[in-house]
């Protein structure tokens, strides 16, 4: 290669520092100031040693990418938790990096979305962006902008390479900081990471590279290792919160201590005898969520008030389980925020006999005498384990809902039909209605038939579900189903985009098509004295022909109007890219819910009187 050409040396240097530090999948949007990377990755897939994904668009690029990087954590077991005794859970195994690649100027701000997505969920995203040299910044140069801490304080690591930064150690020891900030090896906390290369011409490498073989794996910085446990002892009537990535640990906590588990859909707990799914219904009745006095808090919390209000409550022990750097505790009301927990010596676990009850009016302190094969203080309904006591609320509240459910045919049922069909081990579950209305009736599922359910909840929103689910099906090679309101679908209709001479992927998107943002009807601003102001700025109709939509794409569509065709299209193999829309109204959405919550209320009263 002549002197002549650095800006080629620099990008063959960095892609095989990549590849030796564990980066395998690379997403590229293609741009000229960028050519350099593109020639490199290019010529080291042909030689095995990554895995090339280009996309026309940059903002769907960085979330294909997020989508790779959550597959093979998957594969890794790093959606979180552990199914081993103790202690519960453990920390994730290390984060699998995946890079997105784009040329400069408004190419770059495009993934800030994505960066921030990763930020506040703990993937390892490396952004790789091309940039003019120092000489052309700051003078009018066209695609030239300042891309030097362009996404603030989300990376883990920043670094801005100069134009033909030369391989060798300096450019290897960057590379192996920046993947170190990815995985949160010294830290705990993996998030992305922001390598901004100055590129100077020329751009078109004169002669083809041949790689080789890849390089070696690197592993020049060690995990800061486990964090220590802390011992929970038998006593106040306690509840296991996961929230979003909680992972398995959870759940086994629950079942060993014989706690009530609320666990949110893409918790990776909501599963086995403990798991109580219509919990947020039950959390304000006196004798379940009034009566509890300690929390374990898992994973991250976000989808309900109920839960938020329960957080907050200065007379509950909240206890947060991080494992990783930071921590869900909004009210600041927290107890002790620790790494992992175990379980002292007296818990009977899940099926361990009933105590006597505690009287209701007592706290922790009085009830600390009771059968510690309750696994709690018991509940205020005589001969009832505080457990069972959710249990029969909880079996109660599930007739309202089945009764509701053969009444209408609108997003409650659709989230109970994609809970329980088959056909795809991984559920993308999109933001707003649809996760809640996943979270409201979904029954638990048994252990080991679960789907993996992802959703991007680190900021929790519609940017990138589409891309994030094409992503998941790139990484895992098996089918995925997505399923997310018209709304988010069309914020991401673009990610459906794929070059003809891309990998297709196996991906069902369901689509919940209520003609506009059904979620802020549920809220205050759906309230009737707001009528007059609601529909335009709140609910924004929209009449996108979504078959047509789905077809300039070369995607397949099919239309689900009764729950007899919802159920036959997704018990129907997922094969290729296809689009399944469900209309249905918004009208009375409120009215609606709040129907089912009084009548969960009333039955649930019953139930326990």
């Amino acid at each position: 290669m002549s002197a002549a050409e650095p800006a080629t040396e620099t990008a063959r240097a960095l892609v095989t520092a990549l590849v030796a530090h564990g980066v395998h999948d690379f997403v590229l949007a293609p741009g000229s100031r960028s050519a350099p990377l593109a020639y490199a990755l290019q010529e080291a897939e042909r030689a095995g040693w990554l895995r090339l994904h280009v996309r026309v668009d940059e903002r769907a690029a960085a979330f294909v990418a997020l989508g790779l990087s959550r597959a093979g954590s998957m594969s890794a077991g790093a959606t979180g938790g552990s199914p081993v005794p103790v202690p519960v859970p453990v920390p994730v195994p290390v984060p699998v990096p995946v890079a997105v690649v784009t040329t400069s100027g408004t190419a770059v701000a495009n993934l800030h979305p994505a960066v921030l997505e990763a930020a506040h969920s703990g993937l390892p995203l490396v952004v790789v962006s091309a940039d003019r040299p120092h000489e052309m910044r700051g003078t009018g140069a066209n695609q030239t902008t300042d891309q030097v801490g362009i996404f603030a304080s989300a990376p883990r690591f920043a670094v801005d390479l100069p134009a033909g930064a030369a391989p060798g150690p300096a450019l290897e020891q960057v590379v192996t900081r920046a993947l170190a900030a990815a995985q949160g090896l010294r830290t705990n906390d993996p998030g992305p990471v922001h390598l901004n290369v100055g590129l100077r011409d020329p751009l078109a490498p004169a002669s083809r590279w041949e790689p080789g073989p890849a390089p070696g794996p690197r592993r020049v910085v060690a995990p800061a290792g486990l964090p220590s446990a802390e011992v929970l002892r038998p006593g106040p009537r306690t509840v296991v919160v996961a929230g979003d990535g909680a992972g398995p640990g959870a759940r086994d906590l629950a079942e060993r201590a014989g706690w009530p588990l609320l666990a949110e859909p893409t918790s990776g707990a909501r599963s086995g005898p403990t798991a109580i799914g219509p919990y947020r219904l039950l959390l304000a009745d006196a004798r379940l969520g009034g009566a509890i006095e300690r929390v374990v808090v898992t994973g991250h919390p976000t989808l309900s008030r109920p839960v938020s209000s329960l957080l907050a409550r200065r007379d509950v022990e909240v206890v947060v389980v991080a494992p990783r750097g930071p921590w869900t505790d909004v009210a600041g009301v927290a107890a002790r925020v620790v790494g992992a927990v175990e379980l002292a010596d007296g818990f009977g676990g899940y099926g361990a006999a009933a105590a006597a009850p505690a009287d209701p009016g007592t706290g922790a302190a009085d009830a600390a005498g009771a059968d510690p094969g309750a696994g709690a203080a018991d509940g205020a309904v005589a001969g009832d384990s505080w457990l069972a006591l959710w249990r029969r609320a909880a079996a109660a509240a599930e007739q309202v809902i089945e009764h509701s459910l053969a009444d209408t045919f609108d997003g409650l049922h659709l989230a109970r039909a994609v809970a329980a069909a088959g056909g795809a081990g991984t559920l993308v579950v999109g933001s707003s209605n649809t996760v809640r209305d996943l979270d409201l009736v979904a029954r638990p599922w048994e252990p080991g038939a679960a789907p993996r359910a992802i959703a991007n909840r680190g900021l929790a929103g519609i940017d990138g579900t589409v891309a994030t689910a094409t992503g998941l099906a790139l990484g895992t090679g098996a089918p995925v189903r997505a399923v997310m309101g018209d709304l988010t679908f069309l914020h991401d209709a673009g990610a459906l985009a794929r070059g003809r001479l891309e990998r297709d992927v196996d991906l069902q998107v369901v689509v919940l098509n209520d003609a506009g943002g059904g979620i802020f009807a549920t809220l205050e601003h759906g309230a009737p004295e707001r009528a007059s102001e609601f529909e335009r700025i709140f609910g924004t109709p929209q009449d996108v022909d979504l078959a047509a939509l789905a077809g300039a794409y070369g995607v397949s569509h099919a239309l689900a109007t009764t729950p007899a065709e919802l159920d036959a299209l997704l018990r129907a193999p997922v094969r290729g890219r296809s689009v399944v829309e469900v209309p249905v109204g918004r009208r009375d959405l409120r009215e609606r819910r709040a129907a089912l919550a009084d009548g969960v209320r009333a039955a649930v009263r019953t139930a326990l009187a």
